[in-house]
This record gives structure tokens, C-alpha cells and sequence, in this order.
């Protein structure tokens, strides 16, 4: 049989934005499912409320104390979308080179369709660092991400946060006591932390994910340790084996054990640290014999997947490629195909050169950004409920006009910072001594960020 050619039309353009179909449903002009119908209203509604809010982190338990945002004007809180994305264009027109908006791939559409760069917390970390000319750096994601934005930018520049609310559950599953507690704890089954063994290693180098406060990096730059992030987090731990027996890894278990499992180290070699128990539930003995000591912490956005989601995606997709991300728990990293950070993902999208059916396993705006861009392809979200990042979620286009706004002035002044996001200077000295050190470790090339597994 002679072969037949076959022009595969593309499907047709997605809608790319989560609000649009939370709204629908909500209205009931969709039969999909979102975890909390309250995500259809303005974050404005929950700032002065405790809690991360409606979305994956609502059942986390917020710090006393965790930043709030004060009211915002009515006249963006009754803004319609277009006029919303009329005035951010208006004022970013009038600052010009004066301002540089960042956008993190989990931000909502509306947001990120008016970010100068948009990608992981690795890439932004560089952008922030890249732009000394301008005066303010908008950063929209979350707490932790401006902090790293200040620590990395010049001293005159304003970093600001659009809602002081958009924190991080999982950076805070994570405080600078828990951790000073847990370091003479360990104190106390290894002795000096200082000394150096035979080899030229210390008993323990702290690492810090990026979903950390400033005061945790502070720590660990004081405690000779580094900061990673999703994309060079196997560069990282690389690092620290180099100078250290073993390694403490906070605040996301998740991307710790993924990370160290696929570089030989054996599961028993990674002994858990709750933070409520002596010795972190723990014992001196397995201490002693520990490679990789995981902090009590997880993200609730990737804690929602599951095997039983990949098995059913390929039930119902043939043939179809499951990539997650590092963060979800180690029985769904093994499951999937691929493993790797939201760049990794959306590079392997874009490499795809033939029309392919991807189950991702990552924050739905990023998924669904991607299936828009992408329509040659089927993308979706392995988990069916619509439920996003909580705290990214506070970032709305409201908040954002607002600040801009607030920098352009009025009648001829030169305008105000609002919400500005500053570091201590004796945090942000040893904070920015372990994000020189993440900096510098540079992940390979290719695979980049993600490791495929073997299976």
C-alpha cells in the first residue's frame, strides 16, 4: 500500500485564561470542576481574611503574623478586564525603561500578558538582576520571589509586589526558628558543624529551595550552603556532596528526594526532619547515617497529583506523554514519563515536532497558557479540577494597574512605590552570598532541568 499524505489541521486557538474558565463554570457555562467556586471573585475580597485563600493551599495553615494587603480603591476593584489592561498598557507606555514587570509562569493570563519576562524563579532571579537601569522592578509571583528580586537588585531600586498577600505556603512550612533549632539539634549528633573531616567535608550543608523567606537563605549563606531552584537542583546538591557529608534540604521534601533518588541515593539514606519532634522524629543512629535530610515540607498545588490521574490519562490517551514536575510526591515522578521544572516543561512542548498529546502535572495557568500556544497539540492538566496557586492567584490585574499607576503620579509628580518588598541588611548580606552560589551553579544544557525515567 502506497502512503498516503495527511495535512493535520491545527485545533483550534484555546482560551489561555484559568479565570475565564473558572468564570464559565461558575455560571455554569461549563460542566469542568474547580476546587473552590469563590476563586470567581476579586483576591480583594480575602485580604483581609487569614488564610492563603480559595485555591490548593486554602487548607494550609497560615503563620500569625504573615503579611496582609490594605483595601484597594474601588476603582480597580469595579474595573472591567479591558479597561484594567487599557491602563497597565498606559502607564507602562508612560514609565518606559523606568519600570521592568516580571511575571512568573504560574501568574494568571491577564497578568502575564503584560510581564517584560516571564518564566521560572531561576530565569527571574536573573532577570531582576539584569536591569539596573530601572528604578522599580514589578515582580508578580510571590513574597519570596521579591525578596530574591531585592537581594539581587541594585540598592536604589524599588522591588515591588502587587498584593502583599500573594505569600507561599510552602516557603512558610519552613521558619528561620524551626531551622536555627533544627541546626543544634543536629549540632548535638555531629558535633562541631565547622570542622572539617579527612576528605575536606563538613558533617552538613544546608540547601534551601527558592520557596524560601529571606531569612532561610540568610541561614544557610551563613552556614556555608547554597540555594537551588527546580531547574538546577541535581547541580546543586552536586555542590554541596563536594563540601559536605551530608546535606539538609528545606522546605519542599518532594524535589529533595526526587532529586537525590535519581542521583543513587538510597531512600533509607533520606530520613525525614518534622520540625515538632525531637530530632525531627528521628533517630542519632539513622541521623548518622543519613545522605539527605528532608525538611516537613510539600506545595499544595503539586501535592494534587497522582498515579491514579496517569493512569487514567493514559487510559483515555494512548500514546500519550506525561510530564511532571519535581515538587509532585516520589510515586507520581516514577509514574510519568519525564520529570523537570516549568521551563523543562515548556521546552519539551516546544521541541515536540510532531503533533503529540501531553498530560502535564504542574500549575494549571502554566498548562493552560501552554495548550494555547501550543494548538497543534493536546495539553492538559492531569489533574481535571481547575485549582490554582493559591497565593499566585492573589496577583490580579487590578493590583497591578494600581502600582503602575501609582509610580506614573499624577499632575506633574514623579509618583509613589507601593508595596516595595526590602531585606534587612544583615539577612540580605548571607541571603545573597547563597544566591551568588545558586547562580553560579549552572545546570547542564540538555536535559536542562528534568531527568527522564528509565521505565
Amino acid at each position: 500500500m502506497s502512503a498516503v499524505n495527511i495535512t493535520l489541521q491545527p485545533r483550534p486557538e484555546a482560551d489561555a485564561s484559568v479565570d475565564h474558565a473558572i468564570q464559565a463554570i461558575v455560571a455554569g457555562a461549563s460542566t469542568a470542576e474547580t476546587c473552590n467556586t469563590d476563586l470567581a471573585s476579586g483576591p480583594w475580597d480575602f485580604d483581609v481574611r487569614p488564610g492563603y485563600g480559595p485555591g490548593s493551599s486554602m487548607g494550609d495553615v497560615i503563620p500569625t503574623g504573615s503579611p496582609r494587603q490594605g483595601e484597594l480603591p474601588r476603582e480597580y476593584r469595579e474595573a472591567s478586564e479591558d479597561e484594567l489592561d487599557a491602563r497597565i498598557r498606559a502607564a507602562k507606555k508612560t514609565l518606559g525603561d523606568r519600570v521592568v514587570v516580571l511575571g512568573h509562569f504560574y501568574q494568571r493570563e491577564e497578568v502575564v500578558e503584560h510581564a517584560d519576562y516571564v518564566g521560572d524563579s531561576f530565569q527571574l532571579a536573573n532577570a531582576a538582576k539584569a536591569h539596573p537601569e530601572a528604578e522599580a522592578i514589578v515582580f508578580c509571583g510571590v513574597h519570596f520571589m521579591a525578596e530574591t528580586a531585592d537581594l539581587l537588585s541594585q540598592p536604589e531600586q524599588a522591588v515591588i509586589l502587587p498584593n502583599l498577600a500573594a505569600g507561599c505556603s510552602m516557603a512558610d512550612m519552613a521558619d528561620i526558628d524551626q531551622v536555627e533549632e533544627c541546626w543544634e539539634q543536629l549540632a548535638d549528633v555531629y558535633g562541631d558543624m565547622d570542622a572539617v573531616d579527612a576528605d575536606g567535608r563538613v558533617p552538613v550543608i544546608p540547601v534551601t529551595y527558592m520557596n524560601s523567606s529571606a531569612a532561610i537563605k540568610g541561614f544557610v549563606g551563613r552556614h556555608g550552603g547554597i540555594v537551588c531552584t527546580s531547574s538546577n537542583a541535581r547541580t546543586v546538591l552536586e555542590w554541596a556532596f563536594e563540601r559536605g557529608r551530608r546535606v539538609l534540604f528545606f522546605p519542599d521534601q518532594h524535589l529533595g528526594r526526587n532529586t537525590a533518588k535519581a542521583m543513587g541515593v538510597p531512600l533509607e539514606q533520606m530520613p525525614m526532619w518534622n520540625p515538632r519532634k525531637p530530632l525531627g522524629g528521628s533517630d542519632a543512629e539513622v541521623l548518622a547515617d543519613a545522605r539527605v535530610i528532608l525538611w516537613h515540607g510539600f506545595c499544595s498545588v503539586h501535592r494534587r497529583f497522582s498515579v491514579d490521574q496517569i493512569e487514567k490519562a493514559r487510559a483515555e490517551h494512548p500514546g500519550v506523554r506525561v510530564i511532571v514536575h519535581p515538587e509532585c510526591p516520589m510515586e507520581v515522578v516514577d509514574a510519568a514519563d519525564e520529570s523537570g521544572s516549568t521551563d523543562y516543561i515548556r521546552r519539551a512542548i516546544e521541541a515536540a515536532t510532531e503533533p503529540t498529546t501531553f498530560a502535564i502535572g504542574t500549575e494549571v495557568n502554566l498548562v493552560q497558557r501552554l495548550a494555547a500556544q501550543h494548538p497543534q497539540h493536546e495539553i492538559f492538566c492531569l489533574d481535571p479540577v481547575v485549582c490554582p496557586c493559591s497565593t499566585m492567584y492573589r496577583i490580579h490585574p487590578g493590583y497591578l494597574a494600581w502600582v503602575l499607576e501609582g509610580l506614573v503620579g499624577t499632575d506633574g509628580t514623579r509618583g509613589e512605590v507601593r508595596n516595595r518588598i526590602t531585606v534587612p541588611h544583615d539577612v540580605a548580606e548571607p541571603a545573597r552570598l547563597a544566591l551568588e552560589r545558586m547562580l553560579a551553579a549552572k545546570p547542564p544544557e540538555a536535559p536542562a532541568s528534568g531527568w527522564v525515567n528509565a521505565s
